[in-house]
């Protein structure tokens, strides 16, 4: 099973990036970000079309989250459980369930940036990944097989930066963003691109300005994290950076892992 994520930065501006990348990369599962249109604007017919089901939980303008399944889609969850009533839509996990196979929970995340720092901002993504880390936990108290995919913006580690120095100031790789992160992996869950891959300049964003995609000033904040019970079949991750060299692209590109399940 291949499952992928990629914050897409306005689904409807980017839909010819999204059908030719899904017909190039064929993820039975992909997980998407940043729709900024809400749910009934969201271009569903010319993904069905490449024979994927949708569910999304989208915002005008803002956020949206979504999934794209080529198989059976059920028991679809939209927001954290322990954020009721939350406006932005930054969270959506459904199980997956593969003819003759077993079901996979997939959620999709778009975790708030968090900057400016010294605002209401950064405590706000604070409390999103801790009620993350509460639902992690409670997938794995029932010992399901989930994948948390999406841009938690999130820089893990200094080597997940072109220039880590850059980013001493920034929500995305303060010590409290990194505590989280680290705390989501101390469950037990894995990350996958590090469970495949040491390689350095391993990035999944670079920003519109100042040429960092030329200068290949990246970073890394786009991650799938997998439970246990799929940790052992995990055979490979992928960064599809090309994608980034496209005619208007997002500032994001995807991310798979294979699993053989």
């Amino acid at each position: 099973m291949r499952i992928a994520t990629w914050n897409v930065n306005s689904v409807r501006q980017r839909i010819d990036h999204l059908t030719s990348w899904l017909a190039e990369a064929m993820p039975d599962v992909c997980c998407l970000q940043e729709l900024k249109c809400q749910d009934d604007a969201f271009p569903r017919l010319e993904i069905e079309a490449l024979g994927y089901t949708v569910e999304t939980h989208g915002q005008k303008t803002f956020n949206g989250v979504a999934i794209l399944s080529r198989h059976r889609l059920e028991d679809v969850t939209r927001g954290l459980p322990d954020q009721p009533g939350e406006p932005q839509s930054r969270y959506i996990e459904a199980l997956v369930t593969p003819v003759n196979g077993k079901p996979v929970r997939v959620a999709s995340l778009y975790a708030p940036n968090g900057n400016p720092l010294g605002t209401e901002k950064f405590p706000y993504k604070l409390a999103f990944l801790e009620a993350l880390i509460k639902r992690a936990r409670s997938l794995l108290t029932s010992e399901e097989r989930f994948v948390i995919a999406g841009d938690y913006n999130i820089i893990p580690a200094a080597r997940d930066a072109e220039h880590p120095d850059l980013w001493v100031k920034d929500a995305l790789y303060q010590p409290e963003s990194r505590a989280k992160w680290q705390e989501l992996l101390n469950l037990g869950l894995t990350d996958a691109l590090r469970a495949t891959s040491d390689a350095g300049k391993s990035y999944t964003f670079w920003d519109y300005q100042a040429g960092a995609w030329q200068k290949n000033n990246g970073i890394r904040i786009d991650h799938l994290v997998i439970s246990p019970q799929l940790a052992d079949h995990l055979t490979s991750t992928a960064i599809d950076s090309h994608v980034r060299g496209w005619e208007k692209p997002s500032d994001h590109v995807p991310i798979r892992i294979d699993l053989d399940i």
